[in-house]
This record gives C-alpha cells, sequence and structure tokens, in this order.
C-alpha cells in the first residue's frame, strides 16, 4: 500500500509540475495582437484556449455578425468585432444603412475582410467605393483579401489582386486605415510601391505563413523588411486554433530578423495602427 501511496503522490507531483511548467511558459510569452481571425475550425471556448496558450491578448474577428455577435459576448474586451462580407453564395455585400447602424451601436469597431476578390471584383470596383467612404469616415481598420493567392473558387480571380488597384481607393480616401492579406503576395515589387507611396497601408501575415514552402514565406518577409516595411506587418492566424501554432513558428524561426522586429509583427505595429490607449497596452503587458 505505501508503494501504491508513493506512485499516486509521485504521479500528482508529476502533474503539477507539467501544469506549471505550461502556465509559466505562457505567461513567458510576451503579448500578440492576432490581425485575421475567422470563426470557422473551433468554437469561441477553443479558441480562448488557443489564446490564452500563445498569450493573444486580443483579435479582429471577421466572420458573420451571428458568429461575431455570440463570440464578443462570451470574451468582452477579447476580440475587435468586424463584419466579413461578401461571402461566395453565402452572403452579399449589407446595406450602408444597416452596416452605419451597427457601428452607431458600437457593436462593430472593424470593417471587413472585404472578400470581394472571390467574387472577382476588384478593389477599385464602384461597388465597393461606399462601403471605403463610410470606413474612412468612421475611422475604422479595414481588412481586404487583395493578393495573388486565396481559396480555389471558381469565381476568385488572382488578378483582381493586383496591389495597385487600390491605388484610386486610396487617392479618393487618404485617410483610410486599411491592411492587406498577405501583404498582397506574390506581388512583391507592386505591394512595395504601394507601402512606399501610401503609408497607411499595412499588411498582415497569415496563410502564408504555411500554405508556401517555409523558404518561399520567408524570402518574401525578407524582402519586405528589406525594403523597410518591417513597422507596417503583423501577424495574423486566418485559420482554426490547430494551425495557431504553426504561424506562430513561421515567424519565430525567421532567423533574419531580431527579436524587436518579431515584437514588431507580433504586438507592436497592430498597437500603432489600432490606437490601442497606453492603458491597454500596459495591460496586455502586464498579463
Amino acid at each position: 500500500m505505501n508503494a501504491i501511496r508513493h506512485w499516486v503522490m509521485g504521479a500528482g507531483l508529476f502533474l503539477l509540475l507539467i501544469t506549471f511548467v505550461h502556465e509559466t511558459v505562457a505567461q513567458d510569452r510576451l503579448p500578440i495582437i492576432d490581425m485575421h481571425l475567422h470563426g470557422w475550425g473551433g468554437g469561441v471556448e477553443d479558441e480562448l484556449a488557443v489564446m490564452d496558450e500563445f498569450n493573444i491578448v486580443k483579435s479582429f474577428l471577421s466572420d458573420s455578425l451571428e458568429t461575431v455577435y455570440s463570440w464578443t459576448a462570451a470574451a468582452p474586451g477579447r476580440f475587435i468585432p468586424s463584419p466579413m462580407f461578401p461571402v461566395a453564395g453565402i452572403e452579399g455585400f449589407p446595406s450602408i444603412d444597416s452596416l452605419r447602424a451597427e457601428y452607431a451601436g458600437g457593436r462593430l469597431h472593424g470593417m471587413g475582410e472585404i472578400t470581394s476578390q472571390y467574387l472577382g471584383i476588384p478593389p477599385n470596383s464602384p461597388s465597393l467605393e461606399p462601403y471605403f467612404a463610410l470606413a474612412e469616415e468612421l475611422d475604422l481598420p479595414v481588412l481586404i483579401h487583395t493578393a495573388g493567392v486565396g481559396a480555389r473558387y471558381p469565381t476568385f480571380r488572382s488578378s483582381a489582386g493586383h496591389p495597385l488597384l487600390l491605388e484610386e481607393v486610396l487617392v479618393r480616401h487618404p485617410k483610410l486605415r486599411i491592411y492587406l492579406e498577405n501583404a498582397g503576395y506574390p506581388f512583391l515589387h507592386e505591394m512595395i510601391a504601394l507601402m512606399y507611396q501610401y503609408p497607411q497601408v499595412y499588411a498582415d501575415l497569415s496563410t502564408i505563413t504555411r500554405i508556401i514552402p517555409r523558404e518561399a514565406f520567408h524570402d518574401y518577409l525578407s524582402a519586405l523588411m528589406r525594403a523597410g516595411y518591417g513597422e507596417r506587418l503583423m501577424f495574423g492566424s486566418d485559420g482554426p486554433p490547430s494551425k495557431r501554432a504553426q504561424t506562430i513558428e513561421a515567424i519565430e524561426s525567421a532567423s533574419f530578423l531580431t527579436d524587436e522586429q518579431k515584437r514588431d509583427i507580433f504586438y507592436n505595429n497592430a498597437a500603432r495602427f489600432l490606437r490601442l490607449s497606453d492603458e491597454e497596452i500596459a495591460t496586455h503587458h502586464q498579463q
């Protein structure tokens, strides 16, 4: 009996040790802001668990209003609620009046992901103009899918994701706060030209961390860093909780990045883009 008792006590201590180590590792992680989150691939509890594991303190949540509102109700302050539109074959474009009412009521705080490219609609289409005008008027952060890659929908057009198609929009709306999915991959030189001319343009690093070869991702990221845009690149997951570790590791393993540059991508750039208060930033770093 004594042997069994000692074994049970030892196993219990081992489990406590494992739990302590796990919690300590999570606490030692510096805060992360996820600028590209959808509600698919797991429920809100699964998402909150992985956010806690990697110390993701805030996420730009883009989805149907039903999902956005249920998740923000479940975890107030953890998500930036934002409507995703249009969703090919599911939802079309919301009316400007209905969106304005949601923003006025404080229920939404961002716009997008605007997924018009999945319908073959470029960002300079007149159909998108009222949304950009509203976002500029209300000073909303806007996420748009403007890149050469995306899920293989029959109506998706890579040509509609050319970053320079945004130029007319940026000229008309110089105060628009907008960021492009996957930094416009693979349109490197066009993205560099756009970011040079329009300092309000930021970009996320999301699915290219894992849907293209790691070497190709690092080459693209390195080129953007050499061009001087390391302070306008932001981390985004754009995938289920099970993919979070892979996406984070892809950036952490970039040996050409300094620790400071990694912190910019994981947190500092997004905090600046979102205009977080000093108080909220301090709270994030105390966790």
